[in-house]
């Protein structure tokens, strides 16, 4: 149940703030509540779902304006640094792996804005090419303080970036992070991760 609903939400199918009601949800899917119910629970972990008393789950608003600069303004103060220590402690296990993840991205930069399996393939290799640094850097503080964004991050991949994910720029940028890292220039890698991330404030709010 979890992996048909988040692929109606990737789809489009569900709306920022829509409702959720389990009973609705149970006849128009032809299963038990209980799998919606667990189902919902893990949504509720992504961000991308909200529950409140009283009134049940409902799909999470989107992100304002507001809201998307100051989350990227957390983003710079953490991401840069954790890019830091990891050209730091750079191996070439950590860099196969970072590659993987680039490579991925690049494949998904024809359909990302227009096909929910692009979107989808989008998301996670972007999410997994900035969770491998912050594993990387070996600072257990401050790579829980990048996954305690990780909801808002879902919430701005979904809602904000829509039709407009900017993926051949993050494509680009991406690259160019890996580069700096093979080359174990550390404090190039902390700059680009710094620009790539006020490059998607920029493109977002614009």
């Amino acid at each position: 149940m979890y992996s048909v609903l988040l692929r109606q939400l990737l789809d489009g199918r569900r709306t920022a703030g829509e409702p959720l009601n389990i009973g609705a949800l149970a006849r128009e899917l032809e299963v038990s509540q209980t799998p919606l119910r667990e189902a919902l629970a893990r949504l509720e972990h992504t961000g991308l779902v909200r529950r409140e008393a009283l009134k049940g789950y409902q799909v999470a608003d989107a992100l304002s304006d507001r809201e998307v600069a100051k989350l990227m303004d957390a983003r710079m103060v953490i991401e840069p640094e954790l890019a830091l220590q990891a050209g730091l402690r750079t191996t070439p296990e950590f860099l196969d792996e970072l590659r993987a993840t680039v490579e991925d991205l690049d494949a998904t930069v024809p359909h990302a804005d227009d096909d929910p399996e692009g979107f989808r393939h989008y998301w996670t290799s972007d999410d997994a090419f900035h969770q491998l640094i912050a594993a990387q850097s070996d600072n257990p503080f401050l790579e829980h303080a990048l996954h305690s964004l990780d909801g808002q991050m879902q919430r701005f991949r979904l809602f904000t970036k829509r039709g407009r994910t900017g993926a051949g720029n993050a494509a680009r940028e991406h690259r160019l992070i890996l580069d700096a890292l093979q080359a174990r220039d550390a404090d190039l890698a902390a700059s680009l991760m710094r620009g790539h991330i006020e490059g998607a404030k920029a493109r977002v709010l614009k």
